[in-house]
């Protein structure tokens, strides 16, 4: 399958706008955004933007294990 480009909503306010924008190759799967000292999760629910980027909602975030 080829790369999906999809839209991150939700999360920090300050993810910059340059990293919501990502590719990936399902929409089934959470996506996971390394920042700052842990990893922004995010999901999709169905919902797509007006130029028809899948929209995954934040959902939650992690540490990294040290």
């Amino acid at each position: 399958m080829g790369a999906i480009r999809i839209l991150l909503a939700g999360g920090p306010h300050d993810l910059p706008e340059t990293s919501r924008i990502h590719e990936i190759d399902s929409i089934e799967e959470k996506v996971k955004v390394c920042f700052g000292a842990g990893y922004e999760h995010f999901s999709h629910h169905g919902e797509f933007s007006d130029n028809q980027l899948p929209v995954f909602q934040w959902c939650g975030s992690t540490k990294i294990a040290e």
